[in-house]
């Protein structure tokens, strides 16, 4: 259902001038600029313009409104002058400090939590991603002031930090809010008994389930595209892809495994879209094996490696799941940067240097994620009638074959195959 404030919060979003403002406390494993680039590049992501980008040095948070009051002045000051409608704070806020710096900057005002949430309100194709995304807003704004709650209507889109009904704020229907929060966990709760349904199936099979997980824009799409040869989403843009997909591909060894491509990590991920997107994660947490797909180009790729890692801890996925890092884009590394990359990625079994642009390297991956998928197969001696096509053909397809022998009416072959694909070949029709 189209509504008007539907249309004007489009329009303020998509043509709104913003400043991106760091409250720096010193406490950030990034530096300024860095931090700056990448709420600049998050904001970019909902069709804003970023007129400045201002970081202000924060010794003693101010509960009123976490920067000083002579750095509040100089914040509107720059806002008049760059007739900004946005104010972007890279950092949380409380529904108070929100409320006061709107009044002062007289402009609208988000926090990196905020504008996170918009993103993936505009980005989640899904019912499932638009249920988890909507349980995810409504958590966040439960103990806040809000505009409208005409998005409670709507299909699709962003949640409505970026316009509404004039400047009015109402005061929040509590119990509307957990009576709709209620009936989304229930929603919630039946896709996920689903998934799992679907799971299970799978791991019955069984197929190795390869996740490729990492920080957002590293690239985990455009290798899901070159591995699995499907068309999803890849762009240069954060939060490209949100909604969980599923392939199959053949690797040496493996007649079949299935590869997931899943939404990309953030540094301080808001907790609330941890715990809403928990479903779609579970592929994540019951995977076989994970890929972190890091861009090895980028200059904060240590940081979003231990970002990664934080989350993937925070969802539960176990120390012991096999995995390895793809240092991907190293198409974009020059000179010495790509030597010690290269030299460094081959001295050690726990990483490979892939461009999935190029296409270079990813050859070398599908050959470990094979080895590392194949660790645990055993060699197998099996007796079959030579005359036994279809057992044949089953062996080739779920193993490697080592070595083909017949003797008279017998066929005798040395497979290397999984204890479990072993275990289905004894007890097959």
């Amino acid at each position: 259902m189209s509504t008007g404030f539907e249309r004007d919060r489009d329009d303020f979003a998509r043509g709104a001038r913003a400043i991106v403002v760091l409250p720096d406390q010193g406490k950030a494993s990034r530096d300024a600029e860095a931090r700056l680039a990448e709420t600049g590049g998050l904001a970019l992501a909902i069709g804003v313009e970023v007129v400045d980008k201002i970081a202000f040095r924060v010794r003693a948070p101010k509960p009123a409104t976490l920067i000083g009051s002579g750095q509040v002045e100089q914040l509107a000051a720059q806002v008049r002058m760059e007739e900004a409608g946005l104010v972007v704070f890279d950092a949380s806020l409380t529904p108070v400090q929100q409320r006061n710096l709107e009044t002062a900057l007289e402009a609208k005002v988000i926090d990196r939590t905020g504008l996170i949430l918009e993103i993936f309100g505009e980005r989640a194709a899904t019912a499932e991603g638009r249920l988890q995304v909507e349980l995810a807003h409504l958590d966040y704004q439960a103990g806040r002031l809000v505009r409208s709650w005409t998005h409670l209507e709507r299909q699709r889109g962003g949640f409505g930090f970026l316009g509404g009904p004039g400047e009015t704020q109402i005061e929040a229907d509590r119990r509307l809010i957990r009576d709709r929060m209620a009936r989304l966990k229930k929603e919630l709760d039946q896709v996920s008994r689903t998934r799992g349904l679907h799971r299970d199936r799978r791991q019955r099979a069984p197929w190795p389930i390869i996740a490729l997980v990492g920080y957002t824009n590293a690239g985990k799409s455009t290798l899901f595209n070159r591995l699995t040869g499907a068309d999803v989403m890849a762009e240069d843009l954060l939060f490209a892809t949100l909604d969980p997909t599923l392939r199959q591909i053949s690797l040496p060894g493996i007649d079949k495994a299935i590869v997931s491509d899943t939404v990309g990590f953030v540094s301080e991920l808001p907790t609330q879209l941890v715990a809403a997107f928990k479903a779609t994660l579970e592929e994540v947490v019951t995977a076989d094996l994970l890929i972190h797909v890091r861009d090895i180009a980028h200059p904060d790729s240590e940081a979003q490696r231990a970002d990664v890692e934080k989350v993937l801890r925070e969802i539960g996925v176990a120390d012991a799941t096999p995995r390895f890092e793809a240092w991907n884009k190293v198409d974009l590394l020059h000179g010495d940067d790509r030597i010690d990359a290269l030299n460094e990625a081959g001295h050690r079994d726990d990483v490979v240097a892939i461009s999935a642009m190029t296409g270079e390297g990813v050859d070398d991956l599908i050959a470990e994620v094979a080895a590392k998928l194949t660790a645990a197969h055993r060699r197998y001696s099996i007796t079959l009638d030579a005359a036994d096509g279809a057992g044949a053909a089953w062996l080739h397809q779920h193993g490697d074959v080592l070595r083909q022998v017949v003797e008279g009416d017998s066929a005798i072959y040395d497979v290397r195959m999984a204890p479990r694909d072993y275990e289905r070949f004894e007890t097959r029709p």
